[in-house]
C-alpha cells in the first residue's frame, strides 16, 4: 500500500511531499498533510462540509491555490481538515479547474475536543513540485509555519 505522504527536513518551514495513483488523490493527501501539521486529521470529525472550487493555469497554480483556499478556511472559519471527497482537475481553456468537498469540523479555542499545536501561515511556491509519473503521482508543498 503506497503512503499517502510523508514530511521532509527543511529549515525554518514545513516541506511535505503526498503521493496517489491519480493527481486527485496526491492533492487530497497533500490537504492532509498539510492539516498534520497541526493537528491529527483522524481524530477529526466530519461535521461540516465546505465546497473549493479553484482554477490555475498550471497544475502547480491549481495546487498552490487549493492549498490556500483550505488555509482561509482555517485561518477564518478555524476549519479543521478530516477528509476530502469528490475531488476533480479537469482541463480548461485556459489551464485547469479544481473542484472538491473537503469535510471536517469547526474548532473553538479553548476546547479540548481537538488538540491543535503550532500554526501555518501561508502557502509558498519554494521547492513545489506536481509529478504525474506511470504509476503514481506525487506533489511537493512547502508552507510558512
Amino acid at each position: 500500500m503506497m503512503k499517502k505522504y510523508e514530511y521532509l527536513e527543511h529549515t525554518a518551514d514545513a516541506k511535505f511531499r503526498a503521493f496517489g495513483k491519480t493527481m486527485e488523490e496526491a492533492f487530497s493527501n497533500a490537504a492532509l498533510a498539510m492539516f498534520g501539521i497541526i493537528t491529527d486529521t483522524e481524530k477529526i470529525e466530519p461535521n461540516v462540509e465546505k465546497r473549493v472550487e479553484v482554477e490555475g493555469e498550471d497544475l502547480s497554480q491549481v495546487l498552490y491555490e487549493y492549498l490556500d483556499e483550505l488555509l482561509f478556511q482555517l485561518d477564518t472559519t478555524n476549519f479543521l481538515l478530516n477528509e476530502i471527497k469528490e475531488l476533480k482537475i479537469e482541463k480548461a481553456d485556459a489551464g485547469y479547474t479544481l473542484e472538491a468537498l473537503a469535510r471536517g469540523d469547526i474548532y473553538k479555542r479553548g476546547n479540548k475536543k481537538y488538540q491543535v499545536s503550532g500554526n501555518i501561515k501561508s502557502m509558498t511556491y519554494s521547492d513545489m513540485l506536481v509529478e504525474d509519473m506511470p504509476e503514481k503521482c506525487m506533489v511537493q508543498v512547502v508552507v510558512d509555519i
